[in-house]
């Protein structure tokens, strides 16, 4: 670790100050504890070795489409406000202080530690073709735990800022319908324009998902334990432990089965947990598309659109 690039989590505040020439970054590891970094990009891509036209992704300067890419080391993430590179090992969050990104800190400081189905490291009880019982640990890869808590905050804070403006338009339309005039007019033709640039958010993260989960070969990329363990290929993974998604919000399901056929469903399909916790985020968001589009309907059929 460079130890010259890290400044203690204690001095943020001074750090928020800073009308700085470098770029502040937090970092976050699987135990939870923080760091913040107020690097230039080059020290960044020198410390998780990611190409530069994968980084400038994150520049929030450039406008870039949402975007989730799985590299040989790392995973590059650029949804919203939620700028990150995440490794098997530690996540690198861009603008820390930003009021949006401060409850996505937390939120990894809380949950990274927990690698486990539930609370703290359990171990479940399998019955294996002998039908003795033992153990078996669940763990699922930090990579995916970092992602998961990405994916909630981009969601929610999308499907919050629909429902802000659903709030605030149907009652519009009403004083609208009951009243037409200049004032009302201009109201609802604001809101009309905040709902268009929302839409266009909310499908570019919508659409990222979906091509995302329509490319096998895309997701496997997202493996960045697995190919630290040289199961690197889609039928290799012998060396893998059992994977499921641990998220109190998804709360996705495997069910258990014995050893034998666990190697065989790794193998059939490889990328099955990260899928199943990838189509609970789609259907999130496309729920918060549909709402959006419901909205547009109706101000197409009061001919505002």
């Amino acid at each position: 670790m460079d130890t010259e690039l890290l400044v203690p989590v204690e001095t943020q505040a001074s750090l928020k100050k800073k009308t700085a020439v470098s770029t502040s970054w937090i970092l976050v590891n699987r135990d939870g504890e923080s760091t913040v970094l107020d690097v230039d990009k080059y020290a960044i891509m020198r410390r998780v070795q990611v190409h530069a036209r994968d980084f400038r992704i994150l520049d929030p300067l450039l406008s870039y489409p949402s975007k989730i890419l799985g590299r040989e080391r790392v995973i590059v993430l650029n949804l919203e406000h939620v700028k990150a590179i995440i490794t098997s090992e530690e996540v690198f969050l861009r603008d820390p202080f930003d009021i949006n990104v401060i409850p996505i800190v937390e939120e990894l400081q809380r949950r990274l530690p927990d690698n486990t189905i539930g609370q703290g490291r359990v171990a479940e009880e399998e019955e294996d073709q002998a039908g003795e019982r033992q153990e078996v640990d669940t763990e699922f890869p930090f990579e995916f735990r970092a992602l998961e808590v990405a994916l909630e905050a981009v969601c929610s804070f999308l499907d919050g800022r629909t429902r802000e403006l659903e709030t605030d338009t149907y009652p519009a339309l009403d004083e609208l319908t009951s009243k037409i005039s200049s004032r009302n007019l201009d109201h609802v033709r604001k809101l009309k324009s905040a709902m268009t640039r929302l839409t266009n958010r909310v499908q570019k993260v919508r659409d990222e998902l979906e091509q995302l989960l329509d490319d096998d070969d895309d997701m496997a990329d997202l493996y960045l334990s697995r190919k630290l363990t040289g199961a690197c290929s889609p039928v290799s993974g012998f060396s893998a432990p059992n994977w499921y998604p641990i998220s109190p919000t998804v709360g996705s399901k495997i069910s258990r089965t014995s050893k034998g056929s666990a190697v065989t469903i790794r193998e059939e399909n490889d990328v099955e947990e990260l899928e199943m916790l990838l189509e609970a985020y789609f259907m999130q968001i496309d729920s918060t598309l549909n709402k959006l589009t419901t909205l547009r309907d109706t101000l197409m059929i009061l001919k505002i659109i």
